[in-house]
């Protein structure tokens, strides 16, 4: 992949490419003039191929997912500068919050050394009251904290106090494999 496209911020597909139908059916196969017209088609649809390919995807799935985040190469390794990461998703259905404890979670990726997680986040839903959570969660009284950990094999929730009613929490884990 080009280090340029590092420099290329929002990658917003140009809207500017005009193509006129009278000038499309006018012009003859066998000239110069169609096969310029051929070759800024090929250039249109390789830039939208392009910023396609490095937008963030909204897929939240349980499988592992490519979500086209590129990050820098990975500096304990030797190698280009165009050697960049693909980061993957994968959304975890954690289930219920534990009240006042621990509860874990298996996550199901074969982690390996050279991982690296880049988000872990997610957010717990009581559909009675109709509250939220944000998974960590930070409060100004110590006990209503609530950690979230990833290790080899589990997500990890802890909580200081009884936060049960809270039945539904996805807990999304973004990471790069080398």
């Amino acid at each position: 992949m080009p280090s340029n496209m590092q420099n290329n911020t929002g990658l917003f597909v140009p809207n500017t490419f005009i193509w006129e139908l009278d000038l499309l059916n006018s012009t003859d196969i066998n000239t110069p003039a169609f096969k310029e017209m051929l070759v800024r088609l090929y250039q249109n649809l390789n830039s939208v191929t392009l910023a396609l390919n490095l937008k963030d995807s909204a897929y939240y799935v349980q499988n592992e997912f490519l979500n086209g985040q590129v990050f820098f190469p990975n500096p304990n390794i030797s190698s280009t500068p165009d050697n960049v990461r693909q980061a993957f998703r994968k959304v975890v259905n954690f289930g219920a919050l534990p009240n006042s404890t621990t509860k874990s979670v298996a996550h199901g990726i074969n982690i390996m050394n050279s991982f690296c997680f880049t988000r872990i986040y997610g957010t717990a839903s009581d559909p009675i009251s109709l509250a939220y959570k944000p998974i960590p969660y930070a409060s100004t009284v110590l006990a209503n904290n609530i950690q979230i950990d990833v290790d080899r094999t589990n997500v990890t929730i802890t909580t200081g106090a009884a936060y049960s009613s809270y039945s539904t929490c996805y807990i999304i884990l973004e990471y790069v494999k080398e």
